[in-house]
């Protein structure tokens, strides 16, 4: 009988656009560490399912069409992202404050 080898490539998660966290955190600086956190952590994590999410940010709301939600700085701040599982990619699709959150429909964002 034969040996055989099964590789599995380990994609790094790939988060569209750091930029807007940049711009964000420039706007409100309280945050700027959290936020760089944030996306520090989340590169390195691989993620399969919402239920993977909730054991590393039990905080987080899982919504419909694979978005997510963080509480950013004690909840002060939120922050949607949109995630494909299966190629590791995350897009962001909003982050604000509270208030702004609350006037936003973030289930289509």
């Amino acid at each position: 009988m034969g040996t055989f080898l099964i590789f599995t490539q380990i994609h790094q998660v790939r988060i569209v656009a750091k930029k807007i966290l940049r711009e964000f955190w420039e706007l409100h600086p309280d945050c700027e560490q959290q936020l760089k956190t944030w996306y520090e952590d989340t590169e390195k994590v691989r993620w399969m399912s919402p239920n993977k999410i909730k054991e590393d940010y039990p905080s987080a709301s899982i919504l419909k069409d694979n978005r997510v939600v963080f509480n950013i700085k004690g909840n002060h701040y939120r922050l949607i992202v949109k995630i494909n599982y299966d190629y590791q990619m995350i897009w962001i699709r909003f982050i604000g404050t509270h208030r702004e959150y609350n006037n936003i429909d973030a289930q289509n964002i």
